[in-house]
């Protein structure tokens, strides 16, 4: 993995990370970091995985990468029971 691609998967995981933390009724247990490695994990799958539609920034399919962080963590946030909604 090159660290452009490491950076904008991370950006992107990040950015879940945070509207998962407001938006999701159970949040992934750990805090902001442990989420935003959830979302690094769905973003990374995704953009290997998943449809290659819409702009690349550096190799990296944008639209499939954030479709898979937020996927990812919604699923796992609902498996995981964290009831906590707050800021760790």
């Amino acid at each position: 993995m090159a660290i452009e691609t490491f950076f904008i998967l991370l950006i992107i995981a990040v950015g879940t990370a945070m509207l998962a933390r407001l938006v999701l009724p159970h949040s992934v247990p750990g805090g902001i970091f442990s989420c935003a490695a959830v979302g690094f994990c769905g973003a990374w799958m995704g953009a290997s995985s998943l449809f290659h539609l819409g702009p690349d920034l550096a190799g990296v399919p944008l639209f499939a990468s954030v479709i898979g962080s937020v996927v990812f963590t919604f699923f796992f946030s609902m498996i995981s029971g964290g009831s906590s909604n707050s800021w760790d």
